[in-house]
This record gives C-alpha cells, sequence and structure tokens, in this order.
C-alpha cells in the first residue's frame, strides 16, 4: 500500500504531545482548510482537462513556431505536462518545497541538456493562457505561485535575452 505524501502540517501535528499550536499555525491551518474545497475543484478540473489543454497549447505553438522539429515539440509538451501536474499536486498540498524538491533541477537539467529554454518558454506561456481560460480566477489565484516557481527556471534571464540579442 502506498504511504500519503507527508503535508506541510505534518511537523505541527507530530508536537501535540509537547504543546499547543501557536496562533499563527492555526491561522495557517485554517486558511488551508477553507480553502481546500477550492483546491480540490481546482486540481480536478486541471486532471479531466489536461489533454484539451496541452493540445490547445501544442496546437498554438506549431503555429508561432512552425519549424520546431517534432522530438523538440514532443519534449517540451512532455515538460509542460510533467510541470502542471507538480504544480496542481503542490497547489492541492499547498506545498511550495514539493515543486522545489520534485520537479526544477530535474527540468532545469533537460532544459540545459536539449537547450530548450526558448520553446519551453514559448510552450510554458501558452500553457499558462489556456488555463487562464479554463481555471476560474479563485483557481487560478491557487495555482500561480507554483506555476511562478517553474518560471524561475523555464523564462530565460535577462542576461540571457541580451547575451541572445548580441548586446555582451
Amino acid at each position: 500500500m502506498k504511504t500519503m505524501m507527508q503535508s506541510p502540517f505534518d511537523s505541527v501535528f507530530d508536537e501535540a504531545e509537547n504543546r499547543y499550536l501557536q496562533p499563527e499555525e492555526l491561522k495557517a491551518i485554517g486558511q488551508y482548510v477553507a480553502s481546500i474545497s477550492e483546491r480540490m475543484s481546482a486540481y480536478r478540473a486541471l486532471r479531466d482537462h489536461e489533454i484539451d489543454l496541452m493540445q490547445q497549447a501544442a496546437d498554438q505553438m506549431q503555429l508561432e513556431m512552425p519549424s520546431i522539429e517534432t522530438i523538440a515539440l514532443e519534449r517540451t509538451v512532455k515538460n509542460g505536462m510533467l510541470a502542471l501536474r507538480h504544480c496542481a499536486m503542490a497547489m492541492l498540498l499547498n506545498d511550495a518545497d514539493y515543486v522545489q524538491k520534485r520537479l526544477l533541477s530535474w527540468l532545469r537539467d533537460s532544459i540545459e541538456l536539449h537547450k530548450d529554454q526558448g520553446t519551453d518558454a514559448v510552450f510554458f506561456n501558452l500553457m499558462k493562457q489556456q488555463l487562464r481560460l479554463s481555471l476560474n480566477a479563485q483557481q487560478m489565484a491557487l495555482l500561480d505561485p507554483f506555476l511562478s516557481l517553474v518560471d524561475t527556471v523555464i523564462q530565460p534571464q535577462e542576461e540571457e535575452m541580451l547575451t541572445v540579442a548580441g548586446i555582451f
């Protein structure tokens, strides 16, 4: 039988024998509990519409980058799908460490290995556009912080952009 993922609150609950929760800990748990229904709804929407979201983003990518090789497009879509799935789980758990520990270093290495930063950045932006069309504002607000973590890896940094432009 699979064990459940440790929640960010496990350490708080493990301390029950030693002390009562502090006000800020109670507030954090209360906010999480109050938002779990919306988090679950957003997670279900992502799960149920993932194929359509990815297909629409891939179709738009082919229009914007018609010369992209099939293998590069497939790799980029796979990276986008994995990023979305990790962000969805992190959003459900309300745990940014989930994305940090399970996705970002792997994604960074994959992008560097295949030199896919430009295509991944374009696809990720197209995917986020589709997400904004598919999720309501509250669901998007819950997911956005985790997508922003992925942006730090996928989006070209200013120095890299200047180098590509030939300024340096």
